[in-house]
């Protein structure tokens, strides 16, 4: 989360969730219009929410480094 989203979301939250989704923005909006302060703490929740995709299709296995080594 950069300084500048935080400080746009403080100053217009829907702006600030914009490239976050139609969802995002549509309920920042409506919390915003009941009242500032929700709004402005939605955002703020969706900006520090972890949106890693992690890609399922391949298995992963653990790595252990002490069997790094080649045996025949």
């Amino acid at each position: 989360m950069s300084c500048f989203r935080v400080i746009l979301s403080i100053i217009f939250p829907p702006l600030a969730v914009l490239d976050k989704g139609c969802g995002s923005v549509l309920i920042v909006t409506i919390l915003t219009c009941c009242g500032w302060i929700p709004g402005v703490i939605a955002a703020l929740v969706i900006l520090n929410k972890n949106t890693t995709v992690v890609n399922n299709n391949y298995p992963t296995y653990p790595t252990n480094p002490s069997r790094n080594r080649c045996e025949y």
